[in-house]
């Protein structure tokens, strides 16, 4: 074996033993705030008043919520990286998406104002339908808690003649993100390091995952960003008359 090939091996015995080390911190941190609040109930509910049993159940309920998304997205992650995604194609109109993925978010984070622009006549585009929601959850999501209370989250859909491509665009006013980062977030478990996100709960998954499932469709995503916030462009190509057939192609 040549130092190139040992030099391969201890770079992914690293890399897999970084993704064991972070992994396990992220699923430690939730699982330890769940257990110390249920405990605390278990043992000192007749002490607590009505509005810290409701404190702690929600503390509970939100960690809940943070392990599933991680375990889901690690899930997806486990199925991009062994080939063995089964991709669902047909054509659709990108509207109702981004309206009820909106809806979603916005029970989340109830004092976000949110716009839509809605070019007319917009083409459609071939997707997995699934993956194509997955995405915008992901993006606007993250739009949504990188900006401060109040702030507006703009979404942009036009189409781009020049390219044949339809152009989703989500602006935030968030804290945005530096040059030499911007090149990083899509980077499985990458998270920018700043006061303002050690604040803020994730995985460093969700970016990977969006970029990753956007180009499995045959996309691109184009991130600009400056001290007034980031914006998040999707850019598939329109679909032709052709692409009205269901398509399945496993990954």
């Amino acid at each position: 074996m040549n130092d190139i090939q040992d030099k391969q091996l201890n770079e992914l015995e690293q890399a897999h033993l970084d993704f064991i080390s972070t992994v396990s911190h992220e699923l430690r941190t939730p699982l330890t705030s769940i257990r110390g609040f249920a405990e605390t109930l278990l043992s000192s509910y007749d002490k607590l008043s009505p509005e810290q049993r409701e404190k702690f159940l929600l503390i509970i309920k939100d960690q809940s919520n943070r392990l599933i998304k991680l375990v889901e997205n690690l899930l997806t992650v486990s199925k991009m990286q062994s080939n063995k995604e089964l991709m669902v194609y047909k054509t659709i109109d990108v509207t109702p998406f981004i309206d009820s993925s909106l809806q979603m978010i916005k029970l989340q984070y109830k004092t976000h104002n949110y716009i839509c622009n809605y070019a007319k006549n917009l083409p459609k585009i071939l997707v997995d339908t699934d993956k194509f929601q997955q995405i915008l959850l992901n993006l606007l999501d993250n739009a949504s808690k990188y900006s401060p209370d109040g702030s507006t989250v703009t979404i942009d859909v036009y189409e781009d003649f020049s390219e044949n491509t339809l152009n989703i665009s989500i602006k935030d006013e968030g804290i945005g993100i530096s040059n030499e980062n911007i090149n990083k977030i899509f980077n499985k478990f990458s998270r920018i390091d700043s006061p303002l996100t050690r604040k803020i709960q994730g995985n460093g998954l969700g970016l990977y995952i969006t970029k990753t499932l956007t180009e499995k469709m045959n996309g691109k995503i184009e991130v600009q960003s400056s001290e007034d916030g980031s914006i998040f462009t999707l850019i598939f190509k329109v679909a032709n008359p052709d692409d009205n057939v269901l398509k399945k192609i496993k990954e």
